[in-house]
């Protein structure tokens, strides 16, 4: 199969680009200046606007996995955040996949965001079929993005799949993944000891890498949307006693209050960081085996494990 993948020199692109350049022909699509090793890899060079997307020839590839986008930024300084992450996440995705209708691509995967959905869960997680409800401006990018895909996929012989991933982790992760990962590394006290009753939904790398693979070989992952994650949600004092333990340390957790971290969040402009903490996102991939036969083949703490090794031998 020959695939062009965007976004290779990013998180998920790289760890995909690794996982199937050996079993398909892969081009990757980059900007000029790039931190991509690209011996022995295909690539074409571009400059990510829309009138250059416009120009490139696409007649060759089966499908394309579009990975590239503007990442979520906290405490944005631009003028206007939402154009910004239109410009990437919604404008050059729709001129990337129109070339491709255009030139007879077959499919086009699409990474969108969790964000989609929302933010947070309370009693209920996160279906696939859900009606869009992002409530910041990188969310409303990837809505529009997804809305405007499926009307191509309606229009034309492009197959659309979308893919929702929550937090990503492994090797290379950064963000609030890796400060938790490095502070249950410390083998110190930790205030989490009250943080047990919320439940969060991730995804390993290893876990979406395996996901964005079936939904190249699967037929009837065509023009449907789904969401992924490891299948076991945990509280963020089970995700840090695991992620101490995968790294030899005893976790130690110390019970402070919850209303104590809302108070500080609030006293320091931090209460969305509090939040992710504090709060719940819980997503549903019972889809994904009805429609797909798709389960994550690791558990967290196998994904953990495998991290760790990767980590060490780096």
């Amino acid at each position: 199969m020959k695939i062009l993948l965007t976004g290779a020199t990013g998180f998920v692109g790289g760890h995909l680009l690794r996982s199937i350049q050996d079993e398909h022909e892969v081009t990757c699509l980059v900007r000029g200046a790039t931190k991509l090793n690209l011996d022995g890899v295909h690539h074409i060079y571009s400059d990510f606007e829309t009138s250059s997307i416009q120009e490139l020839d696409l007649s060759s590839f089966d499908q394309i996995i579009h990975c590239a986008a503007r990442a979520h930024v906290m405490n944005d300084e631009v003028a206007n955040p939402l154009e910004e992450y239109r410009k990437t996440n919604t404008d050059l995705t729709l001129a990337l996949a129109q070339r491709a209708a255009e030139q007879g691509v077959k499919r086009f995967v699409f990474i969108s965001s969790i964000k989609v959905n929302g933010e947070s869960t309370r009693d209920v997680a996160f279906g696939a079929d859900d009606l869009p409800n992002p409530s910041d401006d990188y969310g409303v990018s990837k809505a529009e993005a997804e809305q405007k895909l499926m009307s191509l996929a309606n229009s034309s012989n492009l197959e659309v799949v979308v893919v929702r991933p929550p937090l990503v982790y492994g090797p290379g992760v950064k963000a609030n993944f890796a400060s938790l990962y490095k502070l249950a590394g410390k083998g110190i006290p930790l205030p989490l000891g009250c943080m047990d009753s919320n439940r969060r939904s991730l995804v390993s790398i290893y876990n979406l890498v395996d996901f964005i693979i079936t939904c190249l070989e699967t037929p009837n992952a065509a023009n449907q949307v789904f969401l992924v994650s490891d299948g076991e949600d945990v509280s963020t004092r089970r995700l840090v006693e695991v992620l101490a333990r995968a790294q030899g340390k005893s976790p130690w957790m110390v019970p402070i209050p919850l209303i104590a971290f809302e108070f500080l969040g609030k006293l320091t402009g931090k209460a969305a960081v509090i939040e992710r903490l504090t709060g719940s996102l819980q997503v549903d991939i019972q889809k994904n085996q009805h429609m797909l036969n798709w389960l994550p083949p690791y558990t967290m703490e196998q994904s953990l494990q495998l991290m760790l090794d990767e980590l060490k031998s780096n």
